[in-house]
């Protein structure tokens, strides 16, 4: 298919002032928020993420590490799962950005990175 550039999704944990950052850098990021799904179960938030071809940004990692795990088992693609430590969103659109700058979406599907 050859993605280049990796578009994000970040879930309802993340800090929405992320996105913002992130955008101002001109990469294609949404928010829960952004789409109505605020109260989407992590499943839901994972297969609209898949749905949209986006990588899910989270800070759960427990729930979405058994997810990533239960897709890999049923043989499932996904468009990669990135986990960000608690940090200002300063620091995880920084962190965000490193990864978006160089990884390519090709290389980042069926992976989980943590930040």
């Amino acid at each position: 298919m050859n993605r280049l550039f990796i578009e994000l999704y970040l879930d309802e944990d993340v800090h929405v002032l992320v996105a913002d950052l992130v955008r101002a850098k001109g990469f294609k990021i949404t928010t829960a928020r952004d789409e109505g799904l605020l109260t989407a179960t992590d499943e839901e938030q994972l297969t609209y993420a898949v749905s949209q071809q986006k990588t899910l940004v989270t800070h759960n990692r427990v729930d979405f590490e058994t997810l990533v795990q239960q897709y890999f088992t049923e043989s499932r693609m996904h468009y990669g799962v990135i986990f960000a430590t608690r940090h200002p969103p300063q620091e995880i659109a920084r962190r965000l950005l490193i990864i978006l700058n160089h990884v390519t979406a090709d290389e980042m599907q069926d992976s989980v990175r943590y930040i």
